[in-house]
Parts: structure tokens; sequence; C-alpha cells
């Protein structure tokens, strides 16, 4: 039985402290609220987080896993300037906001670039995106107008219809026919009402098709008194407050199939179209496969070793490094330096290795502190000859298998400890030699406990 609805904007914990949709149980294993939408053959569902993309590869995969289609998307910010234009005179209320959905895999990409910029580019009281970026990465994107806080919504609600009908055309112009849609929500709320009446006589009007959506922050209808505690929180209020911000309609609950159905009644079209996007949605990953940058070696290694020059260089060193450290090694010690470049090699992580040595050796280089080594790569004799790190692993008993072996899955893990007083030059560095475009950070996540 195919569905008869999806929900294509839907905000989970990612969402922080707005949304309460639960990816995983917080054991890694899928929340019943996924269990019971995978249960309905065919179903799929959208995730579009608060401008940001945090939960997008957790989503995937266990939607996926679990025989539910992932959706990627992102409720983004925009504005209808620059994105780099910080005009002190507007608040954050001139930041509209648009639901952008991935198509396939170029779409996915495009929209981390297009997230990414909305930071490091747009940022001004919301990550922005703007017109500019739209064309740019727009391919492979469907996008709906938004809700109520959109800048096509706020115009109709306020009977403008000839400039939002403006604004429609112009995204519809950037993203090309078919990819643009005028997003419906009713949540009872009397301005809502009147930006859906104007909605659909933009849409008589130009002939971009309707979409409904219902904005889902919570699962259960009761859930919303949580979701009053979860916005005190953000924005630093108490439930007692008068002035604090509140929802008079709790209507941002996961809406079943004929809820959605009954209440768009009058435009069934918006309910077929969420099938038709959902889709033309079909994102499938790349997976199992490492995309590691390359260490720049020595011309001459390239030369001599044309097909392997990094792990020919990587080697040398490792040799050299062993004659240094360790001036009378004997059979033990060349048997685990060759069963280590061995597996190494095979699992073709030798850049690796001498991009992590290439920093350690600029940090100490600029009298930045370094650990001696941590955690299983301490267990590692060529992390050791190639002075990353400074235990010996063969007479304190470490082994290299707890590091890396081809039965892992994942890859292997340097804990290296740098100096908080200087830290920030190493990365600079890192960055300035291997391009900024291929060094990120690494997030990690509070969680809110009982």
């Amino acid at each position: 039985m195919q569905p008869s609805f999806i929900h294509l904007h839907n905000h989970s914990e990612y969402s922080l402290l707005d949304g309460m949709l639960r990816i995983t149980d917080g054991h890694g294993n899928p929340s019943e609220f996924l269990k019971g939408l995978a249960a309905r053959p065919g179903n799929a569902l959208a995730i579009t987080d608060h401008g940001n993309m945090y939960g997008a590869m957790e989503y995937y995969f266990t939607a996926t896993a679990i025989g539910l289609k992932p959706i990627i998307g992102c409720e983004c910010y925009v504005t209808r300037g620059s994105r780099k234009d910080r005009d002190k005179s507007q608040g954050r209320r001139e930041n509209g906001h648009m639901t952008v959905l991935a198509k396939n895999a170029v779409g996915y990409h495009n929209l981390i670039k297009m997230v990414s910029a909305a930071y490091l580019e747009g940022f001004y009281h919301d990550p922005r995106i703007d017109s500019e970026l739209l064309a740019k990465y727009g391919e492979g994107l469907i996008c709906l107008s938004g809700c109520l806080k959109s800048h096509i919504a706020r115009n109709c609600a306020e009977n403008r219809l000839d400039e939002a009908a403006k604004m429609a055309m112009e995204y519809q112009d950037i993203l090309g026919k078919g990819n643009f849609y005028l997003e419906l929500m009713d949540h009872g709320i009397p301005e809502e009402i009147a930006a859906m009446a104007g909605l659909i006589e933009i849409a008589k009007r130009t002939g971009i098709p309707l979409v409904a959506t219902n904005d889902c922050h919570y699962q259960k209808k009761e859930d919303w008194e949580a979701h009053d505690a979860h916005v005190c929180i953000s924005t630093g209020k108490t439930l007692d407050d008068p002035d604090r911000m509140k929802q008079t309609q709790h209507e941002l609950y996961y809406k079943s199939p004929e809820e959605m159905i009954k209440l768009f009644s009058h435009t069934p079209e918006a309910i077929k179209n969420t099938l038709h996007i959902a889709s033309m949605c079909d994102l499938k990953l790349e997976t199992g496969k490492l995309h590691l940058p390359a260490f720049d070696v020595p011309a001459e290694f390239k030369a001599r070793h044309p097909e392997e020059p990094d792990f020919a260089y990587l080697k040398e060193l490792c040799e050299a490094g062993l004659k240094l450290k360790v001036p009378n090694a004997g059979e033990e010690y060349r048997k685990r330096l060759e069963f280590e470049l061995g597996v190494i090699r095979s699992m073709g992580f030798a850049s690796y290795f001498l991009i992590v040595m290439d920093f350690i050796n600029h940090g100490r280089s600029i009298g930045v502190p370094v650990g001696p080594g941590r955690g299983s790569g301490a267990g590692a004799l060529v992390a050791f000859t190639l002075d990353i790190t400074r235990v010996d692993p063969l007479p304190n008993g470490l082994l290299f298998e707890r590091f890396l072996n081809p039965g892992r899955k994942s890859m292997p893990d340097l804990d290296i400890d740098f100096s908080d007083d200087g830290r920030e030059r190493v990365v600079q560095y890192v960055r300035e030699k291997y391009g900024s475009a291929r060094v990120a950070n690494i997030i990690t996540y509070g969680t809110i406990n009982a």
C-alpha cells in the first residue's frame, strides 16, 4: 500500500532546543518514531532542521537501515539582499525561511556547500543564504517557499500579493520550473490562514505548484508542554513569564496522513504534490570508500616509485626513524615494522601518517607542546618511528591491531594533544598547506537528560 501523504517539513532534535523528533533512541538504535514510519511500505520523511544539517548522516543511515526513505533537507534562513550585508537597522525578523530538499547526491553536496556558506559568509542573527547562493548551488535541489516566517508568506499575509508573486517567480527562475513550490501550512493561526489564501491566489496567477506541510516539531499532540519547556530553555525564560515566546496553538505535531488530507481537502493537489516531491528525491550516497588527501612527497620518490610514491616515502622514513630511535633493533622490531607497513599499504593510509607527521613536526618546530601519545595510536611502531608518538610500543606490550587492522571499518584515530596555547597556529598551518576547503573541525554535541 502506497502512502497517501508525505511530511516534507520536520524538525529533529538537531533543531536545538526546538525540534523534538527523535532519530535514534540515544543508544544508536532507530527511534520508535522512525520505526513506526518504516512499518508503512513506501513511506518517506524529510528532516529539515533550522539552518543546519547536523543530523543529516545520522538520519540517512538510520532510516535507510530500516526501510524508511530518507529525504535530506534544511529549513534555511534567507535574506533578500546579499548574505554579506549586515544592516544593523534590521533585526532577526528580517531573515526569512525557506525549506530546501536534496533530490540526489549532487543536490546533497550543493546543500552542504550552501549551508556552510550561510555560516561562514552569511551569519547575521542566523546563518543566511541569498539568491546568489541558490543560483550557484541550485542544481539537484527542490525548494518550498517556507513557513509563515518566509518572505513570500509574510507578504501574502499582509496582502502584498504582487510583491509575493514577484518573489515566487524569481525563485522559480533561479531553480527551474518544477523545482520551486508554494508551501501551505495550517496550524489554526489567523495570519497563516490569510497567507494561505494569498499563496493559493499566487499559484493561480503564476502556475507555481502548491504543497502542504505541517512544520512538525514533536511527535504527539500532547508533547506540546515538553516543547514549551524546550523553547523556554532556549530563550532563557520561565514558563510563568507572560512575555515569553509561546505557541497559542498546539498543532506542531506529526499529523497522520488522514489528518493532513482532511485539513487540506480544499486543495487536494497540495497533498498529491508531497508524493511527487518525495518521488523526485532519491538520494543515494556512496559509502564504504575513503576519500583521503594525498601527501606531496619529494620528486625523487615520485620518479622512482610512480605507483606508490607516498608508501615508498613512508617506508624510508620509518626505517630511518627506527635506526635513530632503536639503534640496536633486532628481528622483533623489523618484523613488527614490516607487518604494520603491510597493513597500512593494503588499506591505503600511507598519506594519512605522513600528513599527521608533518603537522606534528611543524607544531614542535614553532614551540607548541605536543603530547607523547595517547590511545590506541600509541600501539603503532610506525607512529613511534615517525616521531608522531614517543612511546615505544614493544617493551610496553602495546598492540598495533587495536589501532588498525583490515577488519576495522572506521578511520585510524591518532589522538594528538596539542597545547591550547598554540594549537590554532598548527591548525592554520594545516589550512594553508593543504587548503582550507580540505580542513574541518569535528563537532560534538551535549545532550539534556533528566
